[in-house]
């Protein structure tokens, strides 16, 4: 009888099933294989609109190429091998479904993207200039700009770095770069200052934020800071950051579409301040004081501390195995955000996976396979 069933009541079942059941219930016969890969059905967005987007975990240093993804409606882990990809990567931010790598055989910057749940990859195309340890940064565009739903849009910054000078030797390169999934090409769209550029290569990690058309990253150079890029004006400003001599991690991401600063002082909690106006920070919220110290071990520092959002919800977070603290908007008329203790990954169907130095992002899981591959 379930083999019999009409396709479009069949999908409107499907509907409301997780990623992970669904990709059960495509395995079980011909057509619920069909119908679980067709459009829109099998689309991140169609998926985003009733799931939670999941934690990934990203393996910083593991000699197989794997990750591991947490389904926040079963708290359940998943293996999920990388093995897909051809080179050696190591993994760098997230836009949309996608995960975003570097290769690890070149100090070079060369880009790698895949879908971790469909093991589609792609190779983006060289920079205009060969460039080390830039700054990476990802703005999300509209779907509705591509005229095929399953064609991802979104861009690719690189900034600073480091590049070969024309009578040799190395210096900062002073150029941000810039690829546009549309066209599949790299393009320089501006430049920087060298101070700027120096702080983009040597203090920056590689997670921007992109908010109200300025895509940001922080830097650590003595104390924390803002720098920002304005996509329009193509100029550059500077931020400065709460208690930023004090702080022992901070991480800037997006909350309620606002610009939002994650960190935590030695002895104190962890505080969440969103950016108001006139450049004014506002302190919204802090961890509570029973999820802190059970974060903490027992211990009084936040070192090594990680944060990582999505639309619905911002994770702290240390290594695979360890628990996190998630702040996560309820889903009620209110907005209303409460805090959870997440039990980190310490096996997966029972069988036990070691703790790793791990990258976090969190995705909307996306079955569909894409032309963009």
């Amino acid at each position: 009888m379930w083999r019999d069933l009409p396709f479009d009541l069949l999908a409107n079942i499907f509907s409301c099933l997780a990623p992970d059941s669904l990709a059960c219930a495509g395995s079980t016969c011909r057509q619920w294989h069909t119908c679980a890969k067709a459009w829109p059905f099998g689309s991140s967005s169609s998926l985003s609109q009733s799931h939670p987007a999941w934690f990934m975990a990203l393996p910083i240093r593991s000699h197989t190429p794997l990750s591991y993804a947490q389904n926040p409606s079963f708290k359940n882990w998943h293996r999920l091998s990388l093995d897909f990809i051809p080179v050696q990567v190591r993994p760098l931010t997230s836009v949309k479904s996608l995960l975003l790598f570097r290769t690890t055989n070149s100090t070079s910057l060369h880009l790698v993207l895949c879908n971790p749940f469909t093991r589609e990859y792609k190779e983006l195309p060289k920079l205009n200039m060969s460039r080390s340890n830039p700054a990476v940064g990802v703005i999300a565009l509209d779907d509705h700009s591509s005229q095929n739903p399953s064609f991802p849009c979104f861009q690719v910054y690189v900034a600073g770095g480091m590049s070969e000078a024309p009578r040799g030797g190395a210096r900062y390169e002073p150029t941000l770069e810039m690829y546009d999934s549309r066209h599949d090409t790299w393009q320089v769209v501006g430049s920087l200052p060298v101070e700027f550029a120096v702080r983009l290569t040597v203090w920056t990690p590689n997670d921007s934020v992109y908010c109200d058309g300025v895509l940001y990253w922080i830097t650590s150079a003595r104390a924390y800071s803002l720098m920002g890029f304005d996509i329009s004006s193509n100029t550059w400003r500077e931020l400065r950051v709460p208690m930023a001599d004090r702080l022992e991690f901070a991480s800037v991401v997006l909350r309620n579409e606002r610009l939002t600063l994650v960190g935590g002082t030695c002895g104190e909690d962890a505080s969440v301040w969103e950016l108001g106006q006139g450049d004014i920070w506002v302190l919204v919220e802090k961890v509570p004081v029973e999820l802190g110290m059970k974060f903490l071990g027992g211990k009084e520092s936040w070192v090594n501390t990680k944060c990582v959002s999505s639309n619905g919800a911002i994770y702290l977070y240390r290594d695979l195995g360890s628990g996190m603290i998630a702040w996560k908007e309820i889903r009620d008329q209110k907005g209303n955000w409460e805090w959870f203790w997440v039990e980190g990954c310490s096996s997966v169907r029972g069988k036990k996976v070691p703790n790793l130095q791990i990258k976090g992002v969190v995705i909307p899981p996306n079955l569909a396979p894409s032309c963009f591959f």
